[in-house]
């Protein structure tokens, strides 16, 4: 559940980079600023995978 948890969170901050790309090469502001939450969202989602981590040990 861990491992597949922090793969998921680290593709959706990558899809968020992607997208951020694009609004930029395209001139769409709504498209970069969703990527740039998807990106933060995958950023918090590993934050708290660490956490979990850490109070395994």
């Amino acid at each position: 559940m861990g491992l597949s948890d922090k793969i998921d969170n680290q593709a959706e901050e990558a899809k968020g980079k992607v997208k951020e790309g694009v609004g930029k090469a395209t001139d769409d502001e709504q498209l970069e600023a969703e990527g740039k939450v998807d990106q933060a969202s995958g950023s918090l989602k590993q934050a708290g995978e660490k956490i979990k981590d850490v109070f395994k040990s």
